[in-house]
């Protein structure tokens, strides 16, 4: 009988072991610390004749990187979607673009893309700005022809966001996350509003609520790109991470930008700062060192954590294990328009223990 709970109790040290990221103990640190690649992905050299590339969604599944970005140009069609894959990062400069123009997404503005798989339909969405919060749908990821029309959350823009948005802002970077009941949409509006609605989980993506105000600030320190992931357990009341594009002290094209960070218990929460200056941000210059001992930009810039939970959870890894893929821009990039920026792609790993 010893032995039988002996080989009981080995059992469940084994299994805790390998217990996944979701199951994660590992308390969030009030500090962040991470290292920049060298620049990873730029525009192709192709017809197109694209100027930045930008806004990356990353997941990893079966085996590979799925990166969907914007495209920026200072003339005709200025922003579209692209679509590569790749299974490494040392690869990613290879990867062929398949722009997404070329599906029935269409030619036309569409920004920000933001992608997850739904897994109560078994499919995958793409949630990106149109002018309006729009999504298309795909049964496989891995094909860029296969994503379907554009539809939108709304049918215009709400009156709140519309208010918020006024002569001076924009519409922009709609993120959807769900959790066990509901699927919440955030947005931005450039000067310093971020919003929230929601619809039930068994309604989406039809029924979207009337927006409300999440969180307000400066339109410096709450610009846009905002991210939320779903944190594993054991963080106390910090179940969710969101992350927000602030503009910084400094000089650079499009003006220096980093992230701050808040935690919350729920979706429709209060959100506390956690990593929330320039000074101490979650990401920017200030904690981030290049490997290369080249700093190729002072922009950390709208990006998103690498993610290998892809359903609409939004779940990461544990503490320590994190990697985001960002834009990133030469500061010494002059006399350029706004979509004429040079963006390009990095990717910074989180420093584990600091």
């Amino acid at each position: 009988m010893r032995s039988l709970i002996l080989l009981a109790l080995a059992a469940a040290t084994t299994a805790r072991s390998l217990l996944s990221p979701r199951q994660t103990t590992t308390p969030l640190p009030s500090t962040f610390h991470w290292t920049s690649s060298d620049i990873l992905v730029t525009p192709k050299n192709d017809t197109r004749h694209i100027s930045g590339l930008k806004d990356p969604s990353i997941i990893f599944h079966n085996g590979a990187y799925h990166v969907f970005a914007s495209i920026a140009k200072a003339t005709g069609d200025n922003y579209n979607l692209v679509y590569f894959n790749f299974t490494d990062f040392a690869a990613a400069h290879a990867a062929p673009f398949a722009y997404l123009d070329q599906s029935a997404l269409g030619p036309g503005y569409r920004a920000a893309p933001e992608v997850f798989f739904f897994a109560p339909q078994q499919l995958w969405y793409l949630v990106y700005q149109n002018g309006n919060a729009a999504y298309s749908t795909n049964r496989d990821i891995s094909d860029p022809a296969g994503w379907s029309a554009p539809a939108t959350f709304y049918s215009g823009t709400p009156a709140l966001i519309e208010a918020g948005v006024g002569t001076t802002g924009y519409w922009v970077d709609m993120w959807v996350i769900c959790d066990a009941a509901h699927c919440h949409l955030f947005s931005s509006d450039d000067n310093g509003r971020l919003y929230r609605s929601q619809t039930a989980l068994a309604d989406f993506p039809r029924g979207m609520s009337e927006p409300v105000v999440a969180l307000q600030d400066t339109k410096e320190n709450l610009f846009e790109a905002a991210n939320v992931y779903a944190l594993g357990n054991g963080n106390g009341s910090a179940s969710y991470l969101l992350l927000v594009e602030c503009i910084g002290a400094g000089d650079s094209p499009g003006g220096v930008r980093y992230f701050r960070s808040w935690t919350a218990a729920s979706l429709d929460g209060k959100w506390t700062a956690l990593a929330a200056t320039q000074e101490n941000p979650f990401m920017g210059a200030a904690n981030v060192r290049f490997e290369s001992g080249r700093s190729w930009t002072t922009s950390i810039s709208h990006g998103e954590i690498v993610r290998s939970d892809v359903d609409q959870n939004l779940r990461i890894g544990p503490v320590g294990s994190w990697r985001f893929m960002y834009q990133g821009v030469d500061p010494k990039s002059t006399d350029v328009t706004y979509n004429d920026i040079p963006w390009n792609l990095g990717l910074l790993t989180q420093v584990a223990g600091k």
